[in-house]
């Protein structure tokens, strides 16, 4: 099967490094793809949220499959554009991939539709949107409605951090995507992403992993797309991941279907697991990352036949997928500055090592300059290991870290530790 797969982060290198084992693939286009991507397939120059150029050049390779990264792509479009051509597109339509694309919408959605989420409100104005903070107690969430990068959200200790979250996202700070700011209750427990694969009807549970969203060590700094995570997460029980399947991933696949904008693709529920059980913290249209990362290190077997099934309405004919017993952590080296003004341009020495058979590095945001690879991005580099459990995988992976010579990057030192404690 001729496949183009569409991104250049650490998830879509990890989705190349798996769909390039499998032995129903026969060519491998990626577009654009990044340095760590050179050997898994062709990479093309065309950007991730250029539809015109990506409907093209599926048109040119004879794509069977594309496999959508980067949810940018989504919601411009990509998939209803593939989708009018005729070629089988992994990633939901714009209108489904509202979940992610709109706050604002998931969460009108899911009280529609009666998923267990925190209370709301979606605001324009900032008068109205402190006089709902005035009638709740602290602490609050406020999230910019549109896409944001993984970095559209705050944590608000009391009224003055909340009004000044909105003032900020409301004032442009990011753009378009805060015209709109949606504020929810602080919901306690504890944070985990479940993944399911949908066909428009039918979905499969796709495994589970912890992430960590804070920039610094102990949950501290500013949120961002993601500084690791690991997998198996040891709070996402069989238990919790059947009761997020039932209560959150069903409703929601039977929901977009009566709104006529049946989703097809990867479903990513967030969740925030406290005593009453899973409850809806966001939706996003596409594999985590780095969640995706680990995901593709558990993974038994092939990628391929899952992917092209979501695409084309196969899988209520494909058995659960098997996962490795072993467990696997990934942590991000990410530019100084990162998430706000991170500093690239620096050189990264020993990335490309060999560090054994159960580490990878996967390239997040790099390129080649001059012969040297350089930071390109945020977040640059994930390195990523396998273990008989946690302990071994983390150990391995930090191992790998104190080998790549990069002092223009930083990254966290705890991923994982307190799953390790437990």
């Amino acid at each position: 099967m001729k496949v183009l797969l569409v991104g250049s982060g650490g998830r879509e290198h990890a989705l190349a490094w798996k769909l390039a084992q499998s032995p129903g693939l026969t060519r491998l286009v990626i577009a654009p793809g990044n340095p760590g991507m050179e050997a898994l397939g062709e990479l093309r120059a065309v950007r991730a949220d250029d539809v015109d150029g990506l409907v093209a050049l599926a048109s040119e390779v004879k794509a069977e499959l594309v496999v959508v990264g980067p949810e940018a792509a989504l919601e411009r479009g990509l998939a209803d554009r593939l989708e009018a051509a005729g070629v089988p597109c992994f990633g939901p339509t714009a209108a489904a991939a509202r979940l992610e694309s709109s706050k604002a919408f998931a969460k009108d959605f899911a009280t529609k539709y009666g998923l267990p989420t925190a209370a709301y409100g979606v605001f324009t104005d900032e008068r109205a949107a402190a006089a709902w903070l005035e009638e709740r107690a602290p602490p609050y969430v406020v999230k910019a409605d549109g896409l944001a990068a993984g970095k559209g959200v705050v944590i608000a200790a009391n009224r003055e951090e909340a009004r000044a979250a909105v003032r900020e996202m409301l004032g442009g700070r990011f753009g378009a995507a805060g015209a709109r700011v949606v504020l929810e209750e602080f919901m306690a427990g504890e944070e985990a992403s479940a993944f399911s694969l949908c066909d428009g009807r039918t979905a499969l549970p796709f495994g589970g992993a912890q992430d960590h969203k804070r920039a610094f060590d102990g949950d501290r700094g500013p949120n961002t797309g993601g500084m690791g995570t690991y997998s198996p997460a040891p709070v996402l029980s069989a238990a919790v991941e059947r009761a997020a399947f039932d209560t959150l991933v069903r409703p929601a696949i039977a929901g977009m279907d009566a709104e006529a904008a049946p989703y097809r693709g990867v479903l990513y529920a967030g969740l925030m697991i406290g005593d009453g059980g899973p409850r809806l913290v966001e939706f996003n249209a596409r594999f985590g990352d780095p969640e995706c990362q680990v995901l593709m290190l558990r993974l038994e077997g092939d990628l391929l036949p899952y992917l092209f099934a979501a695409a084309t309405g196969g899988l209520s004919a494909m058995a659960p997928p098997q996962w490795s017993p072993r467990a696997a952590v990934c942590v991000v080296l990410a530019a100084q500055g990162y998430p706000d003004a991170p500093q690239t341009g620096s050189v990264i020495r020993g990335a490309e090592a060999d560090f054994g058979p159960d580490v990878v590095v996967f390239h997040a945001g790099t390129r080649r300059e001059g012969g040297e690879l350089v930071a390109a991005g945020g977040r640059v580099l994930n390195v990523c290991a396998l273990g008989a459990d946690l302990a071994e995988a983390r150990a391995r992976a930090y191992a790998a870290v104190e080998r790549i010579d990069w002092p223009g990057g930083f990254h966290r030192r705890d991923i994982g530790a307190r799953a390790v404690r437990l």
